[in-house]
C-alpha cells in the first residue's frame, strides 16, 4: 500500500520513537513537582523547549506545547484577539482569509459570536494566494491580528508570508504552519506566532507548538496551575515536548534536500497525470506551493469514488482536509478560489512524505486507471 496523504498524518518516524520511549516508562513524574523526579523531567521539558525555539528562531520563553495544530490555532487567535480586546477596551477586528483551516475559521467565528469580533475574509486569486495590498485595505485602528496559512492545506498554495508581515506593520502577525513545517522556514517569516502540530512531521498526534513572542500579550484558553509561564494551565507533556523537539530538529535538517527531492517526484507525477487525464485541473498555483503536495480535480467524476478505485488499486489519498471528512459540502478552499461546487467535489490531494523517493509514473497511471474505471461505470 502506498501512503500519499502525509497532510493528514504522518507516520512517527524511529527517532522521534526512540527518544520517547523513556519517557513512557522509566522516566516519569509531574515536571511541576519538587524532588529528583520531577526535577528530571522539567530539565527534559526545558531541554525540548530550547531546542524547538531554536528551529524556530525565537527565545526559548516563547514557546507554548499545546495538543497539535488545531489548539495552537485557537489559542493564538483567541489568546490575542481577547488580550488586546481587553487591555484596549475595543472590539476586536481580526484580518484572515475564506480559505484558512477549520480551526482558524471557527475560531473567527467564535470571537464575532461571543465577543461581537468584526473579521475581514481578504479574497485570494484563483490560485490561492492573497494580494498584501488587500491585508493593508483592510486595516482599522481596531485590528489586533492577521492570521492566515503559511501554505494551504487543501492546494498545497504557499503565501508570500514576508510581503504580508511588511504590510501589518506592529499588528501581530500569526501564521497556521501545520502545513508548511518541514518544507519551509519556520525562523525569519516576520511573524509574530507560529503553529505546528507534530503528527504532520513524524511526532505522535496529541503533539503541537504554538510559538508566540513574549511582547504578545495572550489570554489564556485553559486555567488551572499555570504552567506554560500561565498561557496553558495542565501538567506538562514531556514525551510530547521531546516528540516535537526530535521531530522539528530532523525536518530543519533535511529540509532543503528533502524540498528538491520530494518536490521533483511531485512535478513528475503531476505532469504524468496531466497528460494522462485530459479533463484533470491541477489546483492552487502551480509554482508557490508545497514541495509534496498535488491536488486535482476530476471533471465529471466523484473524487471520493476515484479515492475507493485508488484505494483497491493499492494508493492511499484523501478528497482535502482530514478535518472535514464525511461532509457531503464542497471544499470550501476550492469554492474559493472559484472552482464550481459540483466541481470542487472531484477533487482528490496527493501529498508525498519525506521518505518518499523514486519514479512516481506508476502511480500516475494508477491514477488515469482509477479515473478511467469510475468514468465507466
Amino acid at each position: 500500500m502506498l501512503y500519499l496523504d502525509h497532510a493528514a498524518s504522518a507516520p512517527v518516524r524511529p527517532e522521534v520513537r526512540d527518544a520517547i520511549l523513556p519517557f513512557l516508562g522509566e522516566r516519569h513524574g509531574n515536571a511541576s513537582s519538587h524532588h529528583t523526579v520531577g526535577e528530571d523531567m522539567a530539565a527534559a521539558l526545558d531541554d525540548a523547549r530550547r531546542r524547538v525555539a531554536h528551529v524556530f528562531g525565537m527565545r526559548p520563553g516563547d514557546i507554548v506545547f499545546t495538543s497539535g495544530g488545531t489548539e495552537a490555532n485557537n489559542l493564538a487567535i483567541k489568546g490575542i484577539a481577547i488580550a488586546a480586546a481587553l487591555g484596549r477596551g475595543i472590539r476586536p477586528h481580526i484580518i484572515t482569509s475564506p480559505i484558512e483551516h477549520e480551526s482558524v475559521l471557527a475560531s473567527c467565528e467564535y470571537l464575532e459570536r461571543v465577543h461581537g469580533a468584526s473579521v475581514t475574509r481578504v479574497p485570494v486569486d484563483p490560485t490561492g494566494r492573497i494580494d498584501p495590498d488587500e491585508v493593508r485595505a483592510a486595516m482599522r485602528d481596531e485590528t489586533v491580528l492577521v492570521s492566515v496559512g503559511y501554505a494551504n492545506n487543501e492546494v498545497g498554495t504557499v503565501q508570500d508570508v514576508e510581503a504580508i508581515a511588511a504590510v501589518v506593520g506592529k499588528v501581530p502577525l500569526h501564521l497556521d504552519a501545520v502545513q508548511a513545517a518541514g518544507w519551509l522556514p519556520l525562523a525569519g517569516t516576520g511573524a509574530d506566532a507560529l503553529s505546528v502540530a507534530g503528527h504532520k512531521l513524524g511526532a505522535p498526534h496529541g503533539t503541537g507548538v504554538l510559538a508566540i513572542r513574549g511582547r504578545i500579550p495572550l489570554e489564556p484558553l485553559l486555567h488551572g496551575g499555570g504552567q506554560e509561564r500561565g498561557r496553558r494551565s495542565g501538567t506538562e507533556h514531556v514525551a510530547g515536548a521531546v516528540a516535537m523537539a526530535v521531530a522539528l530538529e530532523l525536518a530543519e535538517t533535511e529540509r532543503e534536500e528533502t524540498s528538491a527531492r520530494v518536490g521533483a517526484l511531485r512535478n513528475g507525477f503531476t505532469a504524468r497525470v496531466l497528460e494522462l487525464i485530459p479533463e484533470a485541473s491541477l489546483t492552487g498555483d502551480p509554482v508557490h506551493r508545497l514541495p509534496g503536495t498535488a491536488s486535482f480535480t476530476f471533471a465529471g467524476v466523484s473524487g471520493e469514488a476515484v479515492l475507493l478505485e485508488l484505494e483497491r488499486r493499492g494508493v492511499v489519498s484523501s478528497s482535502g482536509s482530514a478535518c472535514a471528512a464525511g461532509s457531503d459540502e464542497p471544499s470550501h478552499v476550492l469554492v474559493a478560489l472559484g472552482v464550481a461546487p459540483e466541481v470542487a467535489q472531484t477533487a482528490v490531494r496527493f501529498t508525498f512524505g519525506h521518505h518518499v523517493a523514486g519514479d512516481a509514473s506508476p502511480v500516475a497511471d494508477a491514477v488515469a486507471a482509477a479515473v478511467a474505471a469510475v468514468r465507466s461505470r
